[in-house]
């Protein structure tokens, strides 16, 4: 007899304040969660633009205690999360706030996982990395505030990291780590430099259209219970009005807002774009790129980015993931070419009549160009003696590969990234 099909979608999304200068309210907005005593978690370069601390004194104005931890790692691994996660079990605190990209709101993320149920950081990394374990309840109050346009992390229920050791990034992924409230300040991103928004905003994009052309929830085997509904559920019809929007926002924002740094309109917008498309796929998820990315990013440690900190190597997120994208799109054409249409469209900002399966890929090189991103993984220091290995780290991602619109193996994933190589 064959297995029942899930039937059931759900949709959970941080509630969100939006608009310049809204970071001023982060005192209120914990006092009003009943925080007393506060960990802020953010990274040296945050601390050192001033963003943090003028959002801890906007927390000591209402009279919340507040201890800056300031040693946040750009792209986390799990040594980094633990030394932040001791800190906040030391520290005895009733709430949270990360202030800054991805890495520290992933970082304040698991800070409270751990201090509100104690564990090894690995006991709760997703498997066959780690093993897997659910936290039994709800967490701590957290406050996001973002400072880069592009993870979505202050609306997802995950937090990435780095395992050096096995070569590979993954993540812990469950409900309760869903920041309990987000601020969204586009007067924040005035200091960052233009890689930073090409890599963060080229994961907006990522995001929006992966979680768009994602295999329907409808096409999976129904779970036992509702404890086994995965986070990542496949697209909804919920799931595509959020990344839909945010495809939009990406086409006509991103190069404004790589372009120039007083376009607060232009950044504004793709900070909305990435909140938008954290909700998008923290419902229905991420698959091929994003499953690539993770042995691309944490396979090797050479490539050192331009613009960002020099104090250790690193492949920059959405870089890791976009280079990928044209040919994983190529490849998952043929599972749905309407929905690929309607993404190109929606990223081109014009009528797009039919497609084929170049028309997507071709949109997203022509941003790839424009906003200066690594034209493939050769850029990034892989040669075809990498791809076996490369191939491994992504079917570690069963999770993400789960939600593929067409099935990704091991001959698949790798002609995808020998199509990767080089995108122009």
């Amino acid at each position: 007899m064959a297995a029942a099909k899930e039937q059931i979608f759900t949709l959970e999304a941080t509630p969100l304040k939006f608009g310049p200068g809204s970071s001023a309210e982060a005192g209120w907005e914990l006092k009003r969660l009943g925080v007393s005593r506060a960990m802020l978690v953010t990274d040296p370069g945050v601390r050192e633009a001033g963003i943090a601390d003028r959002v801890r004194e906007s927390i000591e104005a209402e009279g919340i205690a507040c201890e800056v931890f300031d040693r946040a790692r750009v792209e986390p691994t799990a040594d980094s999360f633990q030394e932040a996660a001791d800190f906040a079990v030391d520290g005895k605190f009733d709430g949270f706030v990360g202030v800054g990209g991805g890495s520290s709101l992933d970082t304040a993320k698991v800070a409270d996982l751990v201090a509100t149920h104690p564990a090894e950081i690995m006991a709760y990394v997703n498997p066959p990395v780690g093993e897997g374990r659910k936290p039994p309840g709800p967490l701590k109050p957290l406050l996001a505030i973002p400072t880069t346009a592009g993870t979505g992390s202050e609306a997802t229920s995950v937090a990435i990291l780095d395992i050096p050791d096995q070569r590979v990034k993954t993540g812990i992924s469950h409900r309760y780590l869903r920041p309990t409230q987000a601020i969204v300040d586009p007067e924040l991103t005035r200091s960052l430099g233009s890689e930073v928004i090409s890599s963060a905003g080229l994961d907006v994009v990522c995001h929006a259209a992966e979680s768009f052309v994602a295999r329907p929830f409808d096409t999976r085997d129904a779970p036992d219970s509702p404890d086994d509904r995965p986070p990542y559920q496949g697209a909804t019809p919920i799931s595509d009005v959020w990344s839909a929007r945010a495809l939009e926002y990406g086409g006509l924002y991103l190069r404004r807002a790589v372009e120039d740094p007083d376009d607060i309109e232009a950044r504004g917008y793709m900070m909305l774009a990435a909140s938008l498309a954290g909700i998008g796929f923290g419902a229905a998820g991420v698959h091929i790129p994003h499953s690539l990315s993770y042995p691309i990013a944490g396979l090797k440690h050479e490539y050192q980015p331009p613009g960002y900190p020099d104090d250790h190597p690193f492949v920059p997120h959405g870089w890791s993931v976009i280079v990928t994208s044209p040919a994983a799109f190529r490849y998952t054409f043929a599972a749905d070419p309407e929905k690929h249409r309607r993404a190109a469209e929606l990223l081109l900002g014009e009528p797009v009549e039919s497609a084929e399966e170049d028309t997507l890929p071709d949109a997203l090189i022509s941003l790839m160009r424009d906003v200066r991103s690594p034209s493939g993984v050769r850029e990034l220091g892989y040669e075809e003696e990498d791809v076996e290995a490369l191939v491994e780290g992504a079917l570690k991602q069963q999770r993400l590969l789960a939600v593929a619109p067409r099935e990704a193996g091991p001959n698949e994933l790798a002609g995808i990234v020998r199509e990767s190589f080089e995108n122009w």
